[in-house]
């Protein structure tokens, strides 16, 4: 890389990286940013839209919460511990699956991850289209295209920009959201409950309270795949302890605030609709109160819609790199990210009305597919090679870590099956769910068998000759930004 190559990459705006190695020359952020950048990825109507469950399946309000207190607690311990990684690893998230899986193995928790940023991407872009649609002309036709390339405009220039959009929208939705909430409770704590609502009968509900504790754990269990994505350019040698607890304070704040205020809105008005819900609470304060409220919303989905675009780039360049080497440029990324948003339109086009219930269903698939993955990755990072990889390796389709390696690849398939008695969906309920009146414990099952299959199967892995690797891999690796920085 020449000098002049060097000083117009210093220039640009637009990130350089994508599923390459950040080198320690260009870590840079603070941990206290990771907080708001969870707590504004979280608030966004999708969460909202998970805190209804409860209450539409008989829950009363304040069960409804203590199961998303809960299951939002489980959920996000899980994706917080990931946060670790990035800084360690100086990787995205998925990529470091290579580990565990091999290059090739890794496809199939790569698959999922890609269907997981591609749902969230097409929720979003709904919702944010019902809530323009308030105060602006236009169709599907208009502005699914126009909500999709404005978060691929947001994903090209990349990491730092999302996060920080991110953190200033945190300002402005804690003040719109912090006096909805106020006006929900004060008006539907004092007002009778309607005959046609569901609060008028709630109560308590065994099924209910767990079907809405697995949809808030799932939910930001599915937040795992984008977690290092966001922490990888931080310094390697941040404290641990303070980047976990601030992804997991903004990512659990958030989603309990929000879900919370769903199973309110849930309990009090008849099919709520999300958008509408919204703008009818908020104008009981003052009307267009409602309005800004709406747009307030329309503004966090597109900043998370450039998140999930983002993500679903890195994660299918890592796919395809497993079986066909690629070079990690900005063009790639641009290829990938108008390869995701058209996809993204298309299935955006063909949902069905009925959203909402396609969107329950969405959240368990996520977590029927996340939760052997992040036990895996998780039990590898902390127990079994602690921290410690070969980088270069894994940037390597035909690396120490190999196309496909068994263990990780065995563990996340039989707990994936272990897990299948206990799904249910409304599509499919299995024999030991189907006993337990529609109750779902699948999550708690996949991390069980996975986590202790994987501890298992790693006992005799070769640390040794791994050791070497990361010596040689750290001297590649830096000592090539090294040479770089002194060009420079």
């Amino acid at each position: 890389m020449t000098s002049s190559d060097t000083a117009t990459q210093r220039e640009s705006a637009i990130e350089q990286h994508s599923i390459d190695y950040v080198p320690s020359s260009e870590r840079h952020g603070k941990v206290w940013h990771q907080g708001p950048f969870w707590f504004t990825g979280n608030f966004v109507l999708p969460t909202m839209v998970a805190g209804f469950v409860g209450a539409s399946m008989g829950l009363s309000v304040w069960y409804s919460v203590l199961a998303i207190v809960l299951g939002v607690g489980a959920g996000t311990f899980f994706m917080a511990f990931h946060a670790n990684q990035g800084p360690r690893m100086g990787l995205p998230q998925m990529i470091q699956s290579r580990a565990q899986f091999g290059s090739r193995g890794s496809t199939v928790p790569f698959a999922a991850t890609v269907f997981v940023y591609v749902g969230f991407l097409v929720f979003d872009t709904v919702l944010a289209k019902q809530g323009l649609g308030l105060l602006l002309p236009g169709g599907e036709l208009f502005w699914y295209p126009v909500l999709i390339a404005l978060s691929i405009v947001i994903a090209v220039v990349g990491h730092d920009l999302l996060h920080f959009v991110q953190r200033w929208l945190t300002y402005l939705l804690v003040v719109v959201f912090a006096v909805l909430t106020v006006v929900a409770i004060v008006h539907f704590g004092s007002n009778p409950t309607p005959a046609d609502v569901p609060a008028a009968t709630a109560g308590w509900d065994l099924t209910a309270f767990l079907v809405q504790f697995s949809l808030a754990a799932g939910y930001n269990i599915s937040y795992s795949v984008y977690v290092s994505d966001y922490t990888r350019y931080l310094p390697a040698k941040v404290p641990a302890r303070k980047l976990i607890t601030a992804v997991y304070a903004g990512a659990a704040f958030s989603a309990v605030w929000l879900m919370s205020l769903g199973a309110i809105l849930a309990s009090y008005l008849p099919d709520p609709d999300p958008i509408t819900a919204l703008r009818e609470v908020g104008d009981l304060l003052f009307p267009g109160f409602g309005l800004i409220v709406v747009m307030t919303s329309v503004l966090a989905l597109i900043s998370i819609m450039g998140v999930n675009a983002y993500g679903a780039m890195l994660t299918g360049a890592s796919a395809l790199d497993g079986f066909r080497k690629v070079r990690p440029t900005v063009r790639l990324r641009v290829v990938g990210l108008i390869a995701v948003g058209l996809l993204s339109l298309v299935v955006a086009l063909l949902i069905p009305d009925d959203y909402i219930g396609s969107f329950n269903n969405f959240v368990l698939m996520m977590l029927y597919f996340l939760v052997p993955w992040t036990a895996v990755n998780l039990v590898d990072f902390y127990f079994v090679r602690r921290g410690k990889y070969a980088i270069a390796e894994i940037l390597k389709p035909d690396g120490i870590y190999g196309r496909w390696a068994w263990r990780g690849v065995t563990a996340y398939v039989i707990g994936f099956a272990a897990m299948v008695p206990f799904f249910s969906t409304s599509f499919y309920v299995g024999p030991v769910a189907d006993a337990l009146g529609g109750a779902d414990f699948s999550f708690a099952v996949g991390l069980v068998v996975s986590g202790v299959l994987y501890l298992l199967f790693s006992r005799n892995l070769d640390h040794e000759a791994e050791a070497a690797a990361r010596a040689a891999s750290e001297a590649e690796l830096e000592g090539t930004a090294a040479q770089e920085e002194s060009v420079r």
